[in-house]
């Protein structure tokens, strides 16, 4: 099992970064995929990006803007989040599953999101 805390949510202005983080516990960190998912209010949570060993995937209204990374040593897994538009405003949630992950794989363990604001 793993525990997931996310940070690094702010209000920030558009066109600007902001880097999310989140830490994990437990002692298998590189066995894990991450991913990052998002909720908008009045919307349903929405994929952004994931890890799974060194492969990543993003969605197609981030892709070019975000990176998902991960630090095994460090057992975090960051969001760099560039250029950032009001549309990217939403709850971020750190998401894991043990394995590998490919589109349509479900996540196991979540945190409880960091809100990130970004005004125009």
């Amino acid at each position: 099992q793993v525990h997931l805390v996310e940070s690094g949510g702010d209000l920030v202005q558009a066109g600007n970064s902001l880097t999310l983080a989140c830490a994990t516990s437990g002692r298998t960190f590189s066995r894990y995929a991450f991913g990052w998912f998002r909720q908008a209010p009045g919307a349903e949570r929405a994929f952004v990006a994931a890890v799974s060993g060194r492969t990543t995937f993003y969605a197609d209204s981030v892709k070019d803007r975000f990176t998902i990374s991960r630090d095994d040593d460090e057992r975090s897994v960051y969001l760099q989040m560039n250029n950032l538009k009001p549309e990217d405003t939403a709850v971020y949630y750190c998401a894991a599953r043990a394995g590998t992950y490919y589109p349509s794989l479900e996540f196991d363990y979540w945190g409880q999101g960091t809100q990130v604001t970004v005004s125009s």
